[in-house]
C-alpha cells in the first residue's frame, strides 16, 4: 500500500467515524472508521520506512561509481 492509498484510508476512516450518523445493527461504523485510520498510518508509516531504505528514484541508475586504489603504506613512489 503506498503513501496515496494509505492517506485515501485514512481520510474514508476519518468520515466514517466523525462524520456519519447512522445506526446499524451488527456494525458499528464509527469502530470501522477508527481501523481504517489505524491501517492508513500504518500503512503510511511502513511506505515511509521502505522508501527511505530504498532511496528513492534515481539512486541506482544516475549514479556514478567512484574507485579508489590503495597502494597502501609500503609502496614506493613513483618517479
Amino acid at each position: 500500500m503506498g503513501t496515496a492509498t494509505s492517506l485515501v484510508v485514512i481520510a474514508a476512516g476519518a468520515i466514517l467515524a466523525f462524520a456519519v450518523n447512522v445506526t446499524t445493527s451488527g456494525v458499528d461504523l464509527q469502530v470501522v472508521g477508527w481501523i481504517l485510520m489505524a491501517v492508513g498510518a500504518a500503512g503510511v508509516l511502513l511506505s515511509l520506512i521502505f522508501w527511505s531504505s530504498w532511496a528513492g528514484p534515481g539512486y541506482f541508475g544516475n549514479r556514478r561509481r567512484t574507485t579508489y586504489v590503495d597502494e597502501g603504506p609500503g609502496a614506493p613512489p613513483e618517479y
